[in-house]
Formats: structure tokens, sequence, C-alpha cells
């Protein structure tokens, strides 16, 4: 119970920041903000498949065949942070992590962060310092397998300004 209060409590900052139009939620004025960096580069290399026509996430996971032809939406604050914070804890990370955090493979987007490693490899580090030290994380909401869900620390480690 209060792993979910906490979580409302962080979602509901979220959408606050989002809302208000702060220009960073710790209070910085530098730095990447979803505005300035992170929309514009959804819209240039995400948007066409996780662009406005995109469905819902939850009616995106009720889709059969179609799913692999579309993504879920993903273009605005909201949406994207849903896949950072929750429901979908984690799988934005899981997704374009270049393989560095799981020791493995590049999540499957990666490819889709650039034309060339150095453009991909830049976008991502745009994105991981917009979301804050510390805060890029493979972790789901709740546990799965040998792998813990996420916990309070790195929750709070997001600040991802709008």
């Amino acid at each position: 119970m209060k792993k979910k209060v906490l979580l409302l409590a962080v979602v509901a900052s979220f959408i606050i920041v989002g809302i208000s139009g702060l220009v960073m939620a710790s209070g910085h004025g530098s730095g990447p903000t979803w505005r300035s960096a992170i929309s514009p580069m959804v819209d240039a290399k995400c948007a066409m498949c996780h662009g406005d026509h995109a469905p819902e996430v939850n009616e995106w996971k009720l889709l059969g065949d179609e799913r692999r032809t579309v993504g879920p939406r993903m273009n605005t604050y909201p949406h994207f942070m849903s896949f950072v914070v929750w429901p979908e804890t984690g799988a934005l990370m899981r997704r374009l992590d270049d393989g560095s955090a799981s020791g493995g493979d590049p999540g499957n987007m990666y490819q889709y962060l650039g034309s060339d490693n150095q453009e991909r490899t830049k976008n991502l580090q745009t994105i991981k310092t917009w979301l804050g030290e510390g805060a890029w994380n493979l972790n789901r909401f709740d546990a799965r397998g040998d792998t813990p869900g996420i916990s309070k620390e790195q929750l709070t480690k997001i600040k991802a300004p709008y």
C-alpha cells in the first residue's frame, strides 16, 4: 500500500510539473527539458509509430497482430512519462538502452535514436541527462524474476523537467 501511495504522489508531481510548465522540477534552470529537447527528438525519431495516431498504451495492449505495426502513444509529456514512472515503469529505459545498463544487447528501440551510433549515443545521453542523475534504470514497478521492483530512491531521482 505504501508503495502505491508513493507512486501516486510521484506521478501527481510529474503531472503538476507538466501542466504548470515549470522549467525544472528540481528548481534549476539549465539542461534539457521536455519542450526544448525531448519533444523535438520524439517528433523526429519516434512519432511515426508513437505519435497522435497511436493508441493509448492500454488500448495498444488489447490489439492483436496490429500491435506490430504501431507502438503506443508517447508524443506528449504524460504519455511519455507513463513509460518512465507508471504504469509502464522503466519500459522507456529497457527499450532505449544501449546495452550498457543491462550488460547485454541494446533495447529494441535504441536503433531509432539516430541514423548512426554517434547520433544515437548523443540522443540517449540527452534523455539520460533530462531524466536526472541516477534515474536511468530498467526496473519495473513490481519485481520480476531476480530483478527487484523500482524503489522509492530510484523514483525520487527522476527529474524530467517539462
